[in-house]
């Protein structure tokens, strides 16, 4: 699934091409891709006809674009959702999903899903923050994260660390790949307790994230397969520097060991035995 450097660099490509510009229609091609609006794609569309956009804006891996009318359009772009630009002749194919049309005759824009796990909605006065968004946490590339305020909510919790990177309510954006790269810069594992951790300890490992993060935005994310793009169709190249994540057996780029692959909610774990001990206690 897409993570905060993937979804900031749509959001860039978006800012750069759709920002200032009038929406003349939209068709709506599939019904579970507008499913979070409940009045339906009929609605959605009749409801953007005559908007202009505003903004782009990002609140950890969703997307939202102010309107004139005060309200918004809310975009995840879940497992395999695509934000592409292109020229009105450019063929439909078999995943369009979302069709907007601009008065100015420029490039559409088009959300393709695959999978049909992503969507967009309207959110009536979210112009500012949609109120359905509101309770996600900002992410570490905010402005306005409190660092200090991260790292208390961490020591209060009862968790192992990896969660805790993995709780949208605490820090926003940061997904398994970009977990597992900045616990292995840390020199932590996952599973070591919230509670343990010291106040230096988690500043530490909220400069790697940021780090880490910073890194993925300047290459384009990480495109394992072309379900993940940027809105010129572009994939990005920072698997090219994944340390851990998806290299179970290679040599740890620091000590040699081989990375293990542990299981982890569901999905897979990376770390180096040598760099990331196990806890002793694992909670």
């Amino acid at each position: 699934m897409p993570e905060l450097p993937e979804v900031e660099t749509v959001r860039q490509g978006l800012a750069r091409w759709v920002t200032g510009r009038r929406i003349a229609a939209v068709e709506v091609h599939h019904p579970r891709a507008v499913r979070r609006y409940p009045p339906g794609g009929a609605q959605f569309a009749a409801a953007l006809a005559g908007r202009s956009i505003l903004d782009v804006r990002r609140r950890g891996k969703y997307l939202w674009l102010p309107l004139d009318s005060g309200d918004a359009i809310v975009g995840h772009l879940g497992m395999s959702g695509q934000l592409l630009l292109l020229p009105a002749d450019a063929p439909a194919g078999p995943h369009l999903r979302v069709r907007f049309d601009f008065d100015d005759g420029g490039p559409q824009l088009r959300f393709v899903d695959q999978r049909t796990f992503g969507g967009l909605s309207l959110s009536p006065g979210g112009a500012e923050l949609p109120a359905e968004i509101a309770h996600i946490a900002r992410d570490p590339l905010d402005p306005e994260f409190s660092d200090a305020g991260f790292v208390a909510a961490v020591q209060r919790r009862r968790t192992g660390i990896k969660r805790a990177l993995l709780d949208q309510t605490l820090i926003s954006g940061v997904g398994n790949i970009y977990a597992d790269e900045a616990l292995w810069r840390a020199r932590l594992h996952g599973g070591r307790a919230t509670a343990v951790l010291t106040a230096a300890a988690v500043n530490r490992l909220l400069g790697h994230v940021r780090d880490v993060l910073g890194e993925a935005i300047k290459q384009g994310g990480t495109s394992f397969d072309a379900l993940y793009v940027n809105v010129n169709g572009e994939s990005g190249y920072f698997d090219r520097s994944l340390n851990v994540y998806g290299r179970e057996g290679l040599p740890c780029h620091r000590c040699g060991a081989p990375i293990r692959r542990e299981s982890f909610m569901n999905r897979s774990s990376y770390s180096c035995p040598r760099c990331q001990p196990r806890p002793r206690v694992p909670l």
